[in-house]
């Protein structure tokens, strides 16, 4: 999403509580969505409908990972660093602040050879 979201839209997806547990998990290392499931404790489909949500707000960045056996899989690492809602004549306005993973500014750098 390139444009500010509204405090609307922030609040929605972050209104939910695996939401909020998918960003803190995947705060600090990259991790699947089976691997979010059990630390959620909640179906893979919910994390994916999560994903979807989080992604759809740029708060959540995902990688494509190679398995030994030839497979890929996908890992989810959160971007939000800070959301910041200010109260102005004119209603409010919310800025979010998104940390970009190496691997991420990485893609965007081969991206945009």
């Amino acid at each position: 999403m390139s444009r500010t979201p509204s405090v609307g839209a922030v609040a929605a997806v972050l209104d939910d509580e695996t939401a909020r547990q998918i960003l803190l998990e995947t705060r600090e290392q990259p991790m699947s969505a089976d691997t979010l499931s059990d630390r959620c404790g909640v179906s893979p489909s919910t994390i994916y409908r999560r994903i979807e949500d989080l992604r759809e707000h740029d708060l959540l960045d995902e990688q494509t990972r190679p398995d030994e056996d030839g497979h890929h899989y996908k890992v989810y690492t959160a971007t939000l660093d800070r959301i910041v809602i200010e109260a102005t004549d004119d209603g409010f306005e919310v800025e979010v602040t998104r940390q970009e993973s190496m691997a991420g500014r990485f893609a965007r750098l081969v991206e945009e050879m």
